[in-house]
């Protein structure tokens, strides 16, 4: 898997406590030199906002001249006991009401760019991501799934309007399915993208650069997109 880059790159960083319903998430925000937007990342099945994949994917749409928050959805005491009995981490139910959350914090703080928020999921989170888009078609410009669970949106995968990027390893076959069907029930832009290669955590050399560089020129091409669409 390619090195995990250096936490602190871009111009502003800041620690956040973001409330959550009935709990306080913790989560680092990364704005680099006149950021065109903020990509918040909800990770799943059983990782934490200290992923180096997400912190390479980070650091790729930094260099983009995109903002990044990295945070948890889970506390540290549903964290263990998630690793206990992975039940948490499919919970899509809280996950999504978390996030969307989290997205009206930050509208109400002021914390997004230009106001251009994207969403960037990985596994569970995924799921997650489309639901909160789908609760928030006036705040969320596009959505980027690393091979996610698109599938356990449900029925409201069909309220998305955000344009959604869809990417899968190519050797990730029963995921690529998943993706398939959750495709299908899309009526937003969106797109599959396959990474040949490429396992379920993107560990091969070279695959996690290419799902940098997709998610970054999706959420740069849909940046300029009106909010209110």
């Amino acid at each position: 898997m390619e090195p995990a880059p250096e936490r602190h790159n871009p111009a502003a960083s800041r620690e956040l406590r973001i409330p959550a319903g009935d709990v306080v998430l913790h989560g680092a925000l990364d704005l680099p030199v006149a950021a065109v937007g903020l990509v918040v990342f909800a990770h799943g099945s059983g990782s934490s906002r200290s992923s180096p994949r997400n912190l390479y994917v980070a650091r790729r749409l930094w260099q983009a001249g995109l903002g990044t928050l990295l945070f948890d959805l889970l506390t540290p005491d549903e964290q263990a006991l998630d690793r206990r009995g992975a039940v948490l981490r499919f919970d899509i139910g809280r996950l999504a009401r978390r996030l969307v959350d989290v997205v009206d914090w930050l509208r109400r703080e002021e914390c997004v760019p230009g106001s251009r928020l994207g969403l960037f999921g990985a596994s569970t989170g995924a799921a997650a991501a489309l639901l909160a888009a789908a609760r928030r078609p006036r705040l969320v410009m596009a959505v980027v799934s690393r091979g996610g669970r698109p599938d356990l949106a449900g029925a409201e995968l069909a309220q998305v309007l955000a344009p959604t990027l869809l990417i899968v390893g190519g050797f990730d076959t029963e995921v690529i399915e998943l993706n398939r069907l959750a495709a299908g029930q899309l009526r937003c832009e969106h797109e599959l993208r396959i990474v040949p290669g490429a396992t379920h955590l993107f560990e091969e050399p070279g695959t996690l650069g290419e799902v940098a560089e997709l998610a970054a020129a999706w959420f740069l091409a849909h940046a300029e997109a009106p909010s209110g669409r």
